[in-house]
């Protein structure tokens, strides 16, 4: 009977540890699965800013990003008074640009992106493995969707969100939706990945969102009986993996697209 327990036991730990392995294997899928290494990736961005009480408002933009040198670019390309400002990282610091004084201003990946509910940070690739431990990870449905529902806390301190929760379509790894939590468990956004593009280049297949839903749990109005928060809708369009010029990851080519 004492081997029968002691079997049963070290097969409940063996399972036990195969699930570890396999749900942080699905985690690094999900992290791997933001960033396009060997590449050059770009896409133009609509952002539709909703404020209750204030209407919508738009911002379109066009992003080049060159991940295994740490480089992203965003031009500005609308509205009119917003055209020609852009957004330059690179060596680990971000740049933003106004061409109305021609004059470059340090900014950060927490810092809101154009007055929206998206941040700098939501631009670039993902570390959710590299940065993050998993806590627990539960087996979920969302929807439709058989997923894994990843409680992540930050084991570095250069981080946007010290906690998050995460839902990760088992059957590819990628994300469906993120909730983002302050240090003392306060939800302070909640992000929401409906569908995904394929995109084919130079023989490899890239997954991108058709378009994200990010909420902000702390900014919004009482409307009525009804608390409405702000929320920023992006998509995503015309995305390409095609080199571009090394020339674009600097300043003087936001300084000359800013004059145009």
């Amino acid at each position: 009977m004492k081997k029968i327990f002691l079997c049963g036991l070290l097969l409940l730990v063996s399972l036990s540890y195969l699930s570890a392995l396999n749900y942080s294997e699905l985690l690094k899928k999900a992290e791997d699965t933001t960033a396009f290494y060997g590449t050059d990736f770009s896409a133009n961005y609509t952002l539709v800013q909703d404020k209750p009480g204030e209407g919508k408002s738009i911002t379109e933009a066009i992003m080049y990003r060159r991940d295994n040198e740490g480089k992203w670019t965003i031009l500005v390309t609308g509205p009119a008074g917003e055209k020609g400002k852009g957004y330059l990282q690179y060596d680990n610091n971000i740049w933003f640009y106004d061409p109305a004084d021609n004059c470059f201003t340090f900014t950060s990946a927490k810092d809101k992106f154009q007055n929206t509910n998206a941040t700098n940070a939501d631009f670039a690739p993902q570390k959710y493995y590299q940065n993050y431990s998993i806590d627990e990870a539960v087996e979920v449905k969302l929807g439709k969707l058989d997923c894994v529902r990843f409680t992540l806390k930050a084991k570095v301190d250069d981080v946007e969100y010290p906690m998050l929760k995460l839902w990760v379509t088992k059957a590819d790894g990628l994300v469906r939706k993120k909730e983002d939590y302050s240090l003392s468990g306060r939800k302070m956004r909640t992000t929401a990945v409906p569908s995904y593009q394929l995109v084919q280049s130079n023989g490899k297949k890239y997954s991108i969102p058709v378009s994200m839903l990010i909420q902000d749990n702390l900014r919004g109005k009482k409307i009525g009986n009804e608390m409405q928060y702000e929320k920023t809708q992006i998509t995503i369009k015309n995305a390409s993996f095609q080199s571009v010029s090394d020339s674009v990851y600097t300043k003087p080519y936001l300084e000359l697209m800013g004059k145009k």
